[in-house]
C-alpha cells in the first residue's frame, strides 16, 4: 500500500479487511524465498521491513534468500569464466570462493537490515533476533550427462529441529544457499530448492517466492491467481516448452512441493512493493497460489448425494444451529448444492440459491464433518460457491446464520438489514430463529 496516499476511512476500513488474516497468520510458518536480485534492488530495505512486520504480528519466518548477481559480479571483477549447464552453475575453486563471499555479504546485510531499530525506520519499538547456521547437509550434484558441476550441490538433509528451535525462540531464521557435507566441505545450492526442502522439513503453512516477473497469464490475459496441483500440472504440460527452463522448473517444484505437504506455494511479483503484504493480507492477493487438495474432490452435488448430505447436516439440525430439510425438500434443492468428497464419502457441503432479479445469492448450509473441521474446509467451500455466484452475474452474496456470525465476518461478510434481501427471502424469513443477516460484495 506504499506509494498511495490514504484518507482516514479508507485506511481504517483497509485495516479492519487485513484484521482477520493478521489473526490467521499468527503462529504460522512462513518460509519466505527471493532472488539476489531483490538484494540488490534499492527497495529492498522496503522488502525487509516488510518481512519485520510478519515477525511482529506472530508469523514464523524462515528467509531464503539467492545471491546470483552478487556471485557473478565477483566473478567478473576477477576475470573468472561463468559456466552454466541446464540451468545451474558450475561452480569450480574460483566460483566457489565468490559464492562464499557474495551469500556471506547477503546475509550480513540482510541480518543488519533486521536488527534496525532507529527512531526514523519503520522498525522503531521492535528488536528482532535472526538465527543463520549449518542448517543444510548437502551432497555433490556430481557428473551429470558428461558434465562436472564440481562444487555445485543439491540437498541431502534438513535439520529441521534446529531451526525450529530458533523459531521457537521467536527469532527470524536465515538459510543460506550454502550446504556442507559430513568431510568439511561446501556446495553451491540452488536457492529454489533449499526453500523447497525446508518448507517440506518444516511442514511449513506457506511457502511465498518472490520473483523477478509478473505471473503467469492465461488465455484472456488474466494473471492465474489460484490453481490446485493438477490445474497448474495442466498448465505447465501445455507451456513447459514456452517457458525459460529455470521458471519451468520453479513450476515444477512448486507442485511437488504441495505434494510433498505444502498445503500452499505463491508465485508473487517481488518487483511490486508490498506485494508480500498485498498477498497476504487482502482478499484476492497480487500473486499466483498454487493449493493442494490430497484424495478430495469438490463438485456440484447429484441425486446420489442426498443421503451423505442428510446424514452429514443431521446433527447441526438437531442442534438449532441449521434449518431443518426433509429428504424430500433436499432432493428437490440438491441441484444447489456443492459437496467435497473424500475417497467416497461427503465430508462438507454448502448451497447457493440465487435470487437472478436482485442479482444476489444466498449461501446456506455450509457444513463439515466433525473428522474434518479445522482444516479449512469450510473455507475453501465457500470459495467455491462464490465462485459461482460471479460465474452466475450475481454481484452479491449474503448468509442469514444463529451460531456463525464471527466466521462469515473474518471472510468478508457484512452485517446487513433484512430489508437488504431479496423480497422472496424476506418473505420467508423465520423471526423465532431471530438469524442475523449478512452480505459481501463479489
Amino acid at each position: 500500500m506504499r506509494g498511495i496516499v490514504l484518507d482516514s476511512s479508507d485506511y481504517v476500513r483497509w485495516f479492519r479487511q487485513s484484521s482477520p488474516y493478521i489473526n490467521a497468520h499468527r503462529e504460522r510458518t512462513f518460509v519466505v524465498a527471493f532472488s539476489g536480485e531483490a538484494v540488490a534492488a534499492p527497495s529492498f530495505p522496503n522488502l525487509v521491513h516488510d518481512l519485520a512486520l510478519l515477525s511482529s504480528l506472530g508469523v514464523r519466518l524462515v528467509l531464503v534468500p539467492g545471491a546470483r548477481p552478487q556471485v557473478e559480479r565477483r566473478l567478473q571483477e576477477r576475470g573468472a569464466e561463468i559456466r552454466y549447464v541446464n540451468g545451474l552453475r558450475i561452480t569450480d575453486e574460483a566460483a566457489l570462493a565468490c559464492v562464499k563471499e557474495a551469500v556471506g555479504s547477503v546475509r550480513v546485510e540482510i541480518e543488519a537490515l533486521l536488527s534496525m531499530g532507529v527512531a526514523n525506520s519503520p522498525m522503531a519499538g521492535f528488536r528482532m533476533q535472526v538465527a543463520s547456521g549449518n542448517f543444510v547437509a548437502a551432497r555433490p550434484l556430481g557428473v551429470r550427462d558428461g558434465v562436472d558441476y564440481e562444487h555445485t550441490g543439491e540437498v541431502r538433509r534438513v535439520d529441521e529441529q534446529a531451526i525450529r528451535e530458533r523459531l521457537d525462540s521467536g527469532a527470524v531464521v536465515l538459510v543460506s544457499p550454502l550446504g556442507y557435507s559430513p568431510t568439511g566441505e561446501v556446495f553451491n545450492l540452488y536457492a529454489e530448492d533449499v526453500a523447497f526442502a525446508v518448507a517440506r522439513e518444516l511442514n511449513a503453512d506457506k511457502l511465498l517466492f518472490l520473483l523477478e516477473r509478473e505471473p503467469l497469464k492465461d488465455d484472456r490475459g488474466e494473471p492465474w491467481r489460484e490453481l490446485t496441483v493438477a490445474e497448474a500440472e495442466a498448465q505447465l504440460a501445455r507451456l513447459r516448452d514456452a517457458l525459460p527452463a529455470e521458471l519451468g522448473r520453479l513450476w515444477q517444484g512448486a507442485i511437488d512441493a504441495c505434494r510433498g505437504g505444502v498445503p500452499r506455494v505463491h508465485l508473487l511479483d517481488g518487483r511490486q512493493d508490498g506485494a508480500l503484504l498485498l498477498e497476504l493480507f487482502t482478499r484476492d492477493g497480487v500473486g499466483t497460489l498454487l493449493t493442494a487438495n490430497p484424495f478430495e474432490t469438490t463438485r456440484r452435488a447429484t441425486l446420489d448425494d442426498v443421503g451423505g448430505v442428510l446424514e452429514l447436516i443431521r446433527p447441526l439440525e438437531q442442534d438449532g444451529v441449521l434449518v431443518r430439510r426433509s429428504r424430500e425438500l433436499l432432493e428437490t434443492e440438491i441441484e444447489h448444492f456443492t459437496v467435497l468428497e473424500r475417497d467416497g464419502m461427503i465430508v462438507a457441503c454448502a448451497a447457493l440459491y440465487p435470487h437472478r432479479a436482485e442479482m444476489m445469492g444466498e449461501v446456506a448450509c455450509v457444513a463439515v464433518h466433525p473428522d474434518y473441521q479445522r482444516h479449512g474446509r469450510a473455507e475453501l467451500l465457500l470459495k467455491q460457491v462464490e465462485r459461482q455466484a460471479r460465474s452466475q452475474g450475481l454481484a452479491q452474496v449474503f448468509v442469514l446464520t444463529t451460531r456463525t456470525a464471527h466466521w462469515f465476518q473474518e471472510r468478508g461478510y457484512s452485517t446487513t438489514g433484512l430489508d437488504q434481501l431479496p423480497v422472496a427471502r424476506r418473505e420467508l424469513y423465520n423471526y423465532k430463529r431471530n438469524s442475523k443477516a449478512f452480505l459481501k460484495n463479489l
